[in-house]
């Protein structure tokens, strides 16, 4: 901690940083060994409570006004958590969820919070994609980014390769059948795969495992990204009882 500069973050650093308390002792009970210390302010109004957390979990913490000022953005920032980065390889016995060139670190942070919240656990990215670590990422994610398993793969095929048993639903419009259609069909092992924000999938995914679309009205022309995920997570989720 103390050979630690504390500095704004850059994504080529080992590490990143958690800000908020309800996200900073979620990562103390799910990922402890990962924190490289805490930073507490004074303002802060459990600073007792937090303080014998750390030390029950052997984790170094300062008292730092001056430094959470520096990397906050927002007033109300009490307690910031640093953390080596990481990566945990997703579980092929489960479902994921593969999202191709995600690019909005808040979609993505709230896409990791949702599918947390419908115990899907494991999220595959294809890059180039937003930076997992980054702050706006976690704030977003509210701490549920150390619930889940992530795994980065270069391109879809790789993808594909490793996980060959799961039955692929890539969501696009062409060529594609309603979601409800699809999830009354489908198998434990799944793979729910999202395009990017702006361009969607391209077309050679009609081509791939069971094409799904999400019926709307003809009056919008998409659903964000992470309403998407949401909607289709929560369908599949609840048909194969992941949720109650």
């Amino acid at each position: 901690m103390h050979s630690l500069k504390i500095k704004p973050y850059k994504k080529n650093d080992h590490y990143s940083y958690i800000f908020g308390a309800y996200s900073v002792i979620k990562l103390i009970e799910e990922k402890p060994e990962i924190l490289e210390g805490i930073l507490i302010h004074s303002k802060y109004d459990d600073t007792l409570n937090l303080i014998n957390l750390c030390k029950s979990a052997n984790i170094p913490y300062q008292i730092a006004d001056k430094a959470i000022n520096r990397l906050s953005d927002k007033e109300n920032i009490y307690v910031i958590g640093i953390f080596t980065k990481y990566e945990a390889d997703i579980d092929g016995a489960h479902p994921h969820i593969v999202l191709v060139h995600p690019s909005n670190m808040g979609n993505l942070g709230t896409i990791i919070r949702t599918t947390d919240s419908f115990n899907i656990k494991n999220m595959a990215i294809i890059t180039p994609a937003a930076d997992i670590f980054n702050p706006k990422v976690l704030r977003a994610s509210m701490g549920s980014l150390f619930s889940i398993n992530f795994q980065h793969f270069t391109n879809f095929s790789d993808y594909q390769a490793q996980y060959p048993s799961h039955t692929l639903y890539p969501f696009i419009l062409k060529e594609s059948q309603p979601l409800e259609e699809r999830i009354k069909e489908s198998p434990f092992l799944f793979s729910l795969i999202f395009g990017n924000e702006s361009s969607g999938l391209p077309d050679e995914f009609t081509k791939i495992g069971k094409p799904v679309k999400i019926p709307q009205s003809p009056t919008v022309d998409s659903l964000n990204l992470s309403i998407a995920v949401g909607i289709a997570a929560y369908g599949f989720a609840s048909y194969h009882k992941l949720i109650e």
